[in-house]
């Protein structure tokens, strides 16, 4: 479990941030992400199946707090791929801020065809759509982020 934190002990103070990108699963590999992690940013599909995963992935951020990393800490839950024109959509939004209250990020990223278009031309939306309203919103975000202290 402890693996990638002597790692990035390593390289650590040749960054600013350090970003871990996890497969929404529990396994190992999510466990040494946690380990090594000060704090976790959960993005959450608005999707009624995505909430169960949150809780699982909740309970296991606790676990790893518990055991292995008590420095852990949530930095948010990110709303994404929001569809405003659907109930559906709208009524897991307003789940997820009941259920995580302030732990919920202003900031919601949309669903757009434009993802799927930045990653077969191989570049961040921010690159492949820089006006667009997605990229703008990831913009926001990482503002949002530094603004809560979970960046510096």
């Amino acid at each position: 479990e402890t693996i990638l934190a002597r790692v990035l002990r390593k390289v650590a103070a040749d960054y600013d941030v350090i970003l871990v990108d996890c497969q929404p699963s529990l396994g190992l590999l999510t466990v040494n992400a946690l380990t090594a992690a000060h704090g976790v940013l959960i993005p959450l599909e608005c999707e009624f199946f995505a909430l169960r995963g949150v809780a699982l992935l909740v309970e296991t951020i606790d676990k790893v707090r518990d055991r292995l990393n008590p420095a852990i800490e949530l930095d948010g839950v990110l709303a994404t791929m929001y569809d405003p024109r659907t109930l559906h959509s709208r009524e897991v939004l307003e789940r997820v801020v009941e259920a995580f209250g302030d732990d919920v990020l202003e900031t919601v990223i949309g669903r757009t065809v434009k993802f799927p278009d930045a990653s077969v031309s191989g570049m961040p939306i921010t690159e492949f759509a820089p006006e667009h309203a997605a990229a703008q919103a990831y913009l926001r975000l990482a503002r949002e982020l530094v603004a809560r202290g979970a960046v510096a």
